[in-house]
């Protein structure tokens, strides 16, 4: 693309940190003329927010104590119980393999973003269509008249969404195509992300760990009489589960955030200094990362501890809602999944000017607002088209991992499947480990 190329971070137009003279004529062309008012500014170095960095580590150490002092027996106990008569070797290397497998599929959809931008855009457009009237049609052909009539509404809106959209495409091919380039100059984004991942899963590990020890205090069993019958009844701590929930969301939007802001800072430098951005572990990648662990780590721990206690509280919701099915608590969960979702949006755009520039968690809300106050919408519809190529290509990968793995059988891997559970379903059960692992991995990759 060259100097027509537009200047994109996360799918909008951003302001140079630095004095660069970027600006050609064919970007003025591709894109809307500058407004001052959307350009951020560098800020100086020092540590932003650390309150809230401290109010993690103090959240990791607690977790991790717990899981020391009451979580390994119960953990051991709870592994003994559930493999005893079992053989799950096969269910794991089969894991690895179809893993590996996503991991070269999800490596290919970088040059063919590269490739065919436009027609990928376009593609997974017309999918969501076509995925909207199928489960119309379906919910008709079901009997299901209401769940039909919705679906009439959703596709109703689609349609009248693409026709909208569809004169922005080549604008938003010409984002994802500077997104790709970016990533392709900096490959080692892509190996952060997977140690990310990891570090994800070994939090989620040691939860799991802590939450075993301390079950019958978040869980409390009493024995009462109902219709002459003496059964057991479970009723659940609120308090401690809160804790317990704010604990896990809050540590794994940070360890999502942390990835987030380095990938913009990443790119920032690719375009503005390409000089300092052009190699698999370039000085620019690097410096992303590291000022995404230090100086800006409490402005993103600020972020992610709001949407943690909306996390919470929908869980918490959700619980209530398995034993008592009222109409209020559907409708809480219903309002805090939509301030979720909301603020989870926010913040992958606030996040992009912490990675950039260095603001703190509010100063990068004001940027944010300022900018959807002059070009919103424009940025809002470049950023969901090229999303909707993510999970269309997401998706694509889990399958082709689900296909591998529905060829599995008891006599696969050197009889490793041997004495595992339910081998009547080995295949459909690694097809439903490779859809996970296809989706999961590729969508790292996107993020």
């Amino acid at each position: 693309m060259g100097s027509s190329t537009p200047v994109v971070v996360q799918g909008t137009a951003v302001a140079s940190p630095y004095d660069h003279n970027t600006t050609t004529t064919a970007q003025q062309q591709s894109t809307p003329s500058p407004n001052p008012n959307d350009a951020g500014e560098k800020q100086p170095t020092t540590c932003r927010d650390p309150i809230f960095a401290l109010l993690l580590y103090a959240n990791v150490v607690s977790i991790a104590a717990v899981a020391g002092i009451y979580g390994t027996k119960a953990f051991g106990d709870a592994i003994d119980d559930s493999t005893s008569g079992y053989n799950y070797e096969g269910y794991v290397y089969a894991t690895v393999i179809l893993g590996l497998v996503a991991i070269v599929l999800s490596g290919v959809t970088l040059p063919v973003m590269m490739c065919i931008p436009e027609l990928l855009i376009k593609v997974s457009l017309l999918m969501m269509l076509i995925l909207s009237g199928a489960m119309m049609v379906f919910s008709f052909l079901s009997g299901n008249i209401s769940g039909g009539i919705i679906g009439v509404i959703f596709f109703a809106i689609f349609v009248c969404y693409a026709r909208a959209v569809w004169s922005r495409i080549p604008f938003a091919s010409v984002n994802l195509l500077t997104a790709c380039t970016a990533v392709k100059k900096n490959i080692g984004v892509v190996l952060v992300a997977y140690f990310f991942v990891a570090l994800a899963f070994g939090w989620t590990v040691l939860w799991s760990i802590s939450l075993m020890g301390v079950w019958e205090k978040v869980i409390e069993t009493e024995t009462v009489e109902v219709g002459g019958q003496v059964i057991q009844q479970n009723n659940a701590n609120y308090g401690y589960l809160f804790l317990l929930f704010l604990s896990y969301f809050f540590t794994h939007q940070v360890i999502q955030n942390t990835m987030h802001c380095t990938v913009a800072g990443t790119v920032g430098t690719w375009w503005f200094s390409p000089d300092d951005a052009t190699s698999c572990c370039s000085s620019g990648m690097m410096g992303s990362l590291f000022r995404a662990l230090t100086t800006s780590f409490g402005s993103i721990c600020f972020g992610s501890l709001l949407v943690a206690i909306l996390q919470s509280l929908k869980s918490l919701a959700q619980s209530a809602r398995n034993n008592d099915s009222g109409i209020l608590i559907c409708i809480a969960e219903c309002i805090l999944g939509c301030l979720e979702s909301i603020l989870e949006y926010f913040n992958k755009w606030a996040f992009v000017y912490v990675g950039l520039y260095g603001y703190s968690y509010l100063e990068a809300g004001k940027n944010v607002f300022t900018l959807f106050k002059n070009r919103g919408w424009e940025a809002i519809i470049a950023d969901d088209l090229i999303g909707n190529v993510f999970f269309f290509l997401s998706l694509c990968v889990g399958l082709v991992c689900a296909a591998i793995g529905l060829a599995f059988d008891e006599n696969s891997l050197d009889g490793r499947f041997h004495d595992s559970p339910n081998p009547e379903s080995i295949g459909a059960t690694c097809a439903g480990l490779g859809f996970v692992a296809g989706v999961g991995l590729a969508s790292i990759l996107m993020s």
